[in-house]
């Protein structure tokens, strides 16, 4: 079978979905259904979603299997984040968690960002 799309591949509007049927019993339910927010992902991103909890939400682990930097998995992580609806970094807790301001500690001492990139990351100007 063929996976559900959220989006319509012409215009890209959402796409709704009017009418359940049960192959088993040949029931059919009619009405407004939502398909959910993962359905507005994109292949590539629904690929990265199943890679990151694969990962458990560990981003080096993520940078390790997708071949990706620190940089480039956080992109990805917020592309996911504003497709699903969400603005990044609205949450009630100010700035990043102590873990995560490790991480990005630890990247900018290896070299793998740079100053500006550990600022932005850390919530900085």
């Amino acid at each position: 079978m063929n996976p559900v799309i959220g989006q319509c591949p012409i215009c890209h509007d959402t796409l709704h979905v009017t009418r359940l049927h049960c192959r088993n019993c040949d029931t059919g339910i009619e009405g407004h259904f939502t398909l959910g927010r993962l359905y507005y992902l994109s292949p590539t991103q629904l690929r990265f979603v199943e890679t990151f909890l694969r990962c458990e939400g560990k981003i080096k682990w993520v940078e390790k299997e997708m071949g990706l930097s620190y940089p480039a998995v956080r992109a990805r992580l917020t592309d996911v984040i504003r497709s699903m609806g969400y603005e990044v970094g609205a949450s009630d807790e100010k700035g990043v968690s102590e873990e995560t301001r490790v991480e990005i500690l630890t990247e900018l001492n290896a070299g793998n960002i740079s100053a500006e990139e550990a600022l932005e990351l850390l919530g900085g100007e």
